[in-house]
């Protein structure tokens, strides 16, 4: 999924099992098979590399020198159990610290937007009557598609607001992932985690007041629709982000537009979709369409060039 435009959504990860942009931003820096760090490690890496910086917007950073360079509640025994040797209150300082970095990420992922597409010139141009021009045009076939999508292939369904996403998860009927990966529930799993993390909107590292939580307060925990549904992805910049699905099952915006229109039975759990019978004519307007989406970021430019490259990184605090 997309960075631009997450600061819009309510769930992250194709299973939704955060609830914020910087609960998000955590599961990554802990995970065995993405960054495989902890969070005393982190925690070392800020103080060494970004004192300044952090404290200039958190506050003090915490007394590190009688801690261990690892320690985390991670898959790694040894870091785990200098983790559980720590004392709790050490452990929350730690953990607050680690929260910390997540809101210092999801406000730069915050800054990450896209600009007007072709399509939004169009129906800016509709709505006050003016003519087009090739700016905010559409070609027959790209308003055909436009027809398909909000009628006969019913993608407006789930795919409608501004970002294109109702936000909510469906099982559309994806395939599996390749032999010898564990099979994934989606959303029936994906709830449960996210109601017991620590970093939810709930937890005492949220900023957020309770009232303010409504999306985890009502949340659905259980029930055979949850089952292998996953998140309705954003439309925007669609055409530019193969492969597709949650694990990339499906290669190209031509084959997942076939996917919904065979809609074949769901590995587990019941599929949403019914067969749509699109002719290949049809098939290539929807997808002529959706290219009408592309857009350019809206983001200054310097937000999006790599750090200044003689900054202290990871590497240099660790040695």
């Amino acid at each position: 999924m997309p960075v631009a435009g997450t600061a819009h959504s309510p769930w992250y990860f194709w299973d939704g099992r955060a609830d914020s942009q910087w609960g998000q931003a955590l599961g990554p820096l802990e995970n065995p098979v993405e960054h495989g760090g902890d969070r005393v490690q982190y925690a070392h890496v800020i103080a060494t590399a970004y004192r300044a910086e952090y404290e200039r917007v958190f506050g003090r950073v915490p007394e590190l020198r009688d801690l261990p360079q690892h320690a985390g509640p991670v898959p790694d025994t040894t870091r785990a159990h200098a983790w559980a040797r720590l004392a709790p209150e050490r452990q929350d300082e730690i953990s607050r610290m680690y929260a910390n970095i997540g809101k210092a990420i999801a406000a730069y992922e915050r800054k990450i937007e896209l600009a007007p597409s072709r399509f939004d010139r169009f129906v800016e141009a509709e709505l006050a009557g003016r003519p087009h021009s090739p700016e905010n045009a559409l070609s027959d076939d790209e308003r055909a598609g436009l027809q398909l999508f909000i009628g006969k292939a019913n993608c407006v369904t789930c795919h409608n607001g501004a970002m294109f996403t109702d936000n909510h998860f469906h099982n559309t009927g994806v395939p599996r992932a390749v032999n010898g990966v564990p099979d994934d529930s989606g959303r029936a799993a994906g709830v449960r985690r996210v109601m017991g993390s620590e970093f939810n909107c709930l937890g005492k590292y949220s900023d957020a007041k309770p009232d303010q939580c409504d999306e985890l307060r009502f949340a659905a925990t259980d029930g055979a629709e949850l089952v292998r549904a996953f998140k309705t992805p954003s439309l925007r910049n669609v055409a530019a982000r193969a492969p597709y699905m949650h694990a990339g099952q499906i290669a190209s915006l031509r084959e997942v537009l076939a996917h919904y229109d065979r809609a074949l039975a769901a590995p587990a759990g019941k599929s949403e979709l019914k067969p749509l019978h699109l002719s290949e004519r049809e098939l290539h307007q929807l997808e002529a369409f959706l290219h009408t989406l592309t857009s350019p970021f809206a983001t200054p430019s310097e937000l999006l060039a790599a750090p200044d490259a003689n900054r202290n990184t990871l590497q240099t605090a660790e040695r």
